[in-house]
């Protein structure tokens, strides 16, 4: 009882701090990164496979704001087709999924999803039941047709097996000033993590995603008891999604290799990144690049990664 008071005092500290020093490089990354949006990440070709012996693989993140695009408020299943599409991800983590939810049609976003990319698997790991008023924990025990919303996987390679990571959330309101000359008390939501064996042709790699807090502090918490959990995996380990925190801090509670690292958050002038694709065991081919597509308040994320087929 003692040691989860002093975690819940040590995440008001960590929440109340001041974090400008957190984003001070945030429109450096702008400069450095002019084209984000414009392209998509080079496919790696057939020689240079053969030269390297390595396999290729194309792995994405994107949170999709279930669906809504912000130009027009509307949820189109057609533009998230074409989003997932022009993506060509072979292995996909989405974030603020909806399933079942009447502010998206009512419709399987996954689903969807999976039909465009041509998955042969995926799941979806709901992290709240019930409409957005009010939301609550959901238990993974909900009846077929409850309004849902979390994260899914999903992939063009088998999986040999899923799990779902329940993640600590915090009971408590917190102080959030967010710009305002007063603070609020808010309340964090339940969050929730999915992970996947996926067969890639080099090598069995450990999947995750996840949508952490928007509690600064609170979501370091949960990104590190989410890694000691995953770190005693063996073999590479991929670990993307919203984390709502820097590279930097990202790759410092786990210790693993960012693979594109580009300002993701807000679309229309995107200076932070809060989407994030990390590795263990594996490594880029080329810098990645950040799209912008067709809906959401994010950038999409997408890398091409490898990994030598005599690593060990």
């Amino acid at each position: 009882m003692l040691g989860r008071r002093l975690l819940v005092i040590g995440a008001h500290v960590l929440v109340i701090l001041p974090r400008w020093g957190w984003l001070r490089w945030g429109w450096l990354r702008a400069a450095l990164y002019p084209m984000t949006g414009c392209n998509t990440p080079q496919r790696c070709t057939g020689p240079e496979r053969a030269r390297r012996q390595t396999v290729c693989v194309r792995v994405a993140t994107f949170n999709i704001l279930h669906g809504r695009s912000p130009s027009d408020g509307r949820v189109d299943v057609e533009r998230l087709s074409a989003a997932i599409r022009t993506l060509d991800a072979d292995v996909l983590a989405l974030q603020e999924v909806d399933r079942d939810q009447p502010r998206s049609l009512g419709v399987d976003l996954s689903a969807v999803a999976a039909d465009a990319m041509e998955a042969g698997a995926h799941r979806f790991a709901a992290a709240l039941a019930g409409t957005p008023t009010p939301w609550q924990a959901a238990t993974g025990q909900e009846q077929p047709g409850t309004a849902r919303y979390g994260v899914a996987l999903l992939s063009r390679y088998p999986v040999t097996d899923w799990r779902v990571l329940r993640l600590p959330s915090l009971r408590v309101p917190v102080p959030l000033w967010r710009g305002r000359r007063r603070p609020v008390l808010v309340r964090d939501e339940a969050r929730v993590a999915l992970s996947a064996t996926v067969q890639t042709p080099g090598a069995d790699v450990l999947v995750v995603t996840t949508h952490l807090s928007f509690l600064a502090g609170w979501n370091v918490i949960q990104l590190f008891r989410l890694w000691r959990t995953l770190s005693t995996s063996p073999g590479p380990i991929l670990l993307m999604g919203d984390l709502n925190m820097g590279a930097r801090r990202a790759s410092t509670v786990t210790g693993l290799q960012p693979l594109a690292t580009h300002p993701t958050f807000p679309v229309d002038r995107p200076r932070r990144q809060l989407d994030h694709i990390l590795a263990r065991d594996l490594e880029p081919r080329g810098a990645g690049r950040a799209l912008r597509l067709p809906l959401s308040d994010h950038l999409a994320l997408a890398v091409d990664v490898e990994r030598h087929r005599d690593a060990t």
